[in-house]
């Protein structure tokens, strides 16, 4: 379902990983090179085949562990492809650089407003229903964005 909305919404490349060869799709979309930046919320077997498909200087971000694997890099494989690994904790800048989290959040209101963010809103659930909202998400069924209403707003 992820797939048909991506490609829906006007995605030059998609990749089902769950269908497809990820590495191959990877380097077959990019004429061998591999990828310059790969964005990894999940971790694991996810992270393994980023480093597979990483190309040459390039960056895999490491922003989270939805798999809930934690990957331990191969550090010479680094060295030897002369890649980066980034990690990014998003949390931390409201305690660290709480100027960074303003300056982004006026940077994506700004792009929304032009239309060129457009976050894709696939539901909104009343509050009672947060919690099969929260699990969905989890589960990895939704395709967008959730939004949880307060008790008395309406869709």
């Amino acid at each position: 379902d992820k797939a048909a909305v991506a490609r829906a919404l006007g995605c030059d490349v998609v990749i089902d990983r769950r269908a497809e060869d990820v590495v191959a799709a990877v380097k077959a979309a990019t004429g061998g090179r591999g990828a310059d930046v790969i964005y990894d919320p999940v971790g694991g077997d996810a992270y393994q085949q980023s480093a597979k498909c990483v190309a040459f200087e390039g960056r895999i971000v490491v922003v989270g562990f939805a798999s809930g694997t934690i990957p331990t890099p191969a550090l010479n494989h680094a060295l030897v492809k002369n890649y980066s690994v980034l990690g990014l904790h998003w949390g931390l800048y409201a305690r660290l650089d709480p100027a960074a989290v303003l300056q982004c959040h006026d940077t994506l209101t700004a792009l929304a407003a032009k239309g060129t963010v457009k976050p894709l809103v696939a539901e909104r659930v009343p509050f009672a229903g947060a919690a099969d909202a929260v699990q969905r998400v989890a589960d990895g069924t939704t395709t967008g964005r959730l939004v949880v209403l307060p008790e008395g707003a309406r869709a």
